[in-house]
């Protein structure tokens, strides 16, 4: 049987210059030796730094890089049988915070993009060509903004889509998901609004993941053939970034009831009868309009001791019944159109406690009713109240 020789005898045997026959080593796979050269850059850097990389926008750009790196390896089982004997500092046994500015399905490639950095490799273990964020960036602008040269077509959705936020038949809200991203949505990102007018077919990327090549129409006349994903990030990225919602389907509430209709609430329009001098003064034009959910009567029994009322009895002029509708969208909506005759004033509470009615309006009663006409028929969209001529009239295009 051939002799077995120990690290000691091989050393001596070196000593007196006998050559030792090397032992073989398994070959190793194009993606072991990939692995294992990206985990040795870890350790460099660790060598280097004297600590794991950490994840953080405050740190550099391969830190970064190494800590999603070094997370994918301790979940990655199918390499520790691999990369044990050479972990010397004991990386893949330890744990650290891993990122949440990062998408879960982000890969090394896409990391290096959104922090500027652009790999001319398939092997993220070698960075060909490195771009500042601000080259990036800017590149980015050229090659994804151009004038739209049928925006003309797009101007009216852009002034229809802010008309109807206006008057509360759309909302923004957060943007949360990729799924958003549809033909016909509107988005605000870097504090424009965009159009997403064509979405090409899907495809996946080299990394599996769904995209697709968008049309995007911006409202200062732009245009952008950017990729979905991009406009994801940008949308993720933008602290503002926001969803404009769908228009509101159909009148905003019914005058009357149909099958399986629940009543929502009232609108109840009154008028005070406080000895207030301004109060007194503007009495046949001053206005409470407000929304219960509840019957108006139980809402106004504390008139005399509830400041919001003036402190003062009331006199119900008008009242609308509502069926499934959004009280409070509605009230706002009221409220922000007659916001230029909102009433100024200032009272104390039975406890000598400032407060500042806010549901008071110097607007005529039949201005008032048109304006619930005009929200049942949505023709409201396109009118203002004009406190000077204390009418309504029609907003001015631009």
């Amino acid at each position: 049987m051939a002799k077995q020789f120990t690290e000691e005898d091989d050393a001596l045997l070196a000593e007196l210059g006998v050559e030792v026959e090397a032992k073989k080593v398994a070959a190793r796979t194009p993606q072991e030796e990939r692995v294992i050269a990206g985990f040795e850059e870890i350790q460099r850097f660790v060598e280097e730094h004297g600590h794991p990389p950490q994840h953080g926008e405050d740190k550099n750009i391969f830190e970064r890089l190494y800590a999603v790196r070094l997370d994918r390896l301790r979940e990655l089982g199918e390499f520790r049988q691999l990369l044990e004997p050479i972990d010397k500092d004991g990386l893949l046994d330890a744990s650290g915070p891993v990122a949440t500015s990062i998408d879960d399905d982000i890969d090394d490639e896409a990391l290096l993009a959104e922090l500027g950095v652009e790999a001319e490799t398939s092997d993220i273990t070698e960075l060909r060509h490195v771009r500042s964020s601000a080259e990036k960036k800017a590149a980015e602008e050229i090659a994804n903004r151009q004038k739209c040269e049928d925006f003309e077509r797009f101007k009216p959705l852009f002034e229809q889509v802010q008309n109807e936020i206006d008057t509360g038949m759309r909302t923004t809200r957060p943007f949360e998901r990729k799924a958003e991203i549809a033909p016909g949505r509107f988005f605000i990102v870097g504090g424009q609004k965009a159009y997403v007018a064509e979405m090409d077919e899907a495809f996946l990327t080299a990394q599996g993941m769904t995209d697709a090549r968008l049309r995007v129409i911006f409202d200062n006349g732009t245009e952008s053939n950017m990729l979905m994903r991009s406009l994801q990030r940008a949308l993720h990225k933008d602290d503002a970034g926001r969803r404009i919602t769908d228009s509101s389907a159909g009148p905003l509430f019914a005058d009357h009831t149909a099958d399986g209709d629940e009543a929502s609430g009232t609108i109840y329009v009154l008028r005070s009868k406080s000895d207030l001098p301004i109060v007194k003064e503007h009495r046949n034009v001053l206005h409470k309009i407000g929304v219960t959910s509840g019957k108006v009567e139980r809402r106004i029994a504390n008139a005399k001791i509830d400041a919001t009322f003036l402190l003062a009895d009331v006199e119900v002029v008008a009242t609308y019944e509502l069926y499934n509708i959004n009280r409070t969208k509605l009230e706002n909506l009221i409220h922000r159109i007659f916001d230029p005759a909102r009433l100024d004033i200032e009272i104390k509470d039975r406890f000598g406690n400032p407060v500042v009615p806010r549901e008071w309006f110097l607007v005529p009663f039949n201005v008032v009713d048109e304006a619930v006409e005009r929200i049942k028929d949505g023709s409201i969209k396109g009118y203002v109240y004009d406190p000077q001529q204390a009418r309504l009239v029609e907003r001015k295009a631009g």
